[in-house]
């Protein structure tokens, strides 16, 4: 039997656990009196340190796809980049709602790009394009958030294309950048760089409305579109669930994130404020830079799906982060 992510009998028993564990973890912090994240530096520092020490141990992980972003614990692997997203949102929400009269002090702005910056320079090395993609957003987001100015905002973005041009042109390896440049035309080179946008596309194409059932989209069951159940698992919903089936998904995540955004404007303090924006800019970007990827808009990135994609690291941390939201709900 075979559903969106392959065997289910394997992979179901393992993933329910995950689900468990994460609804222990955001109860578990739903009771955590958010202003203790607030108040106190130590956690926050302490955590952030041990998420950097994290990412460079995947270093000397075993590559998966040719990318050192996972560290194998037995039959599980965690990628540590997942907590480091979370750990910056908290980090940039206490360092900015500290210093939220003096946002455009040049100082302050070097010294939260310092922040973000070391994590995704690491994430690059990786090399993890995808989500340092995703810090970059939750970084000016946040910042926007806290009141940067329009001239202050325009340097940023025309320096972070300066830095974007000097890695594509003395960072990345060709490899990369073929796979990088591949769902321009991926008809280019359709069993290569291509294939796996090619089959995504044939698995949405194939879904219509209604979709193929549970078990019965031929691109998952035979083998032809690659990862269904983590990079490519936006197809694979498609395929057996149809443009409604997902359409009801993404329904229902932007009204998680509608709940998120209205329970930090509720807050009465600026951390509440700036850690929704940063979580809610944490699980959009995740979907939307996903569902680019499978539908072309975007290279192929191999960032997990929320809520859909197997495995436990991206579920974990965006479950640590409701629980907090909860807490900033109960405590507004």
């Amino acid at each position: 039997m075979y559903g969106i992510s392959g065997s289910v009998h394997e992979l179901v028993p393992k993933q329910l656990l995950i689900v468990v564990i994460a609804i222990c973890v955001m109860t578990f912090f739903s009771f955590i009196n958010y202003r203790y994240l607030k108040n106190y530096s130590f956690p926050v520092v302490f955590s952030y340190v041990v998420s950097i020490l994290l990412l460079l141990l995947t270093f000397y992980s075993r590559s998966i796809r040719g990318v050192n972003s996972w560290i194998i614990l037995g039959n599980y692997t965690f990628e540590p980049v997942e907590l480091a997203k979370l750990v910056l949102i908290i980090l940039l929400a206490k360092f900015f709602s500290q210093r939220h009269i003096h946002i455009n002090d040049i100082k302050n702005i070097i010294i939260s790009g310092i922040y973000f910056g070391i994590p995704a320079a690491i994430i690059i090395l990786q090399p993890d394009l995808g989500s340092a993609i995703i810090f970059s957003l939750i970084w000016l987001s946040m910042l926007m958030a806290s009141g940067i100015s329009k001239k202050h905002f325009i340097i940023l973005v025309i320096a972070g294309l300066i830095v974007s041009g000097f890695g594509w042109n003395f960072v990345l390896k060709d490899y990369q950048k073929t796979r990088v440049i591949s769902f321009l035309n991926p008809y280019k080179d359709p069993r290569g760089a291509g294939y796996n946008l090619i089959q995504s596309k044939i698995a949405i194409g194939t879904g219509y409305w209604f979709g193929n059932g549970l078990g019965n989209g031929a691109q998952v069951k035979l083998g032809f579109l690659p990862e269904p159940k983590n990079d490519f698992v936006f197809a694979a919903t498609i395929e057996q669930f149809g443009l409604v089936g997902m359409s009801l998904v993404l329904a229902t995540i932007l009204l998680m994130l509608s709940r998120i955004v209205n329970i930090g404007k509720r807050s009465n303090n600026n951390f509440g404020r700036l850690f929704s924006i940063g979580l809610a800019v944490f699980i959009f970007a995740h979907v939307f830079v996903g569902a680019s990827v499978n539908i072309g808009l975007m290279p192929a990135t191999g960032i997990p799906f929320p809520f859909l994609s197997y495995g436990g690291s991206n579920l974990i941390s965006i479950a640590i982060g409701l629980g907090v939201m909860q807490n900033i709900k109960r405590n507004s």
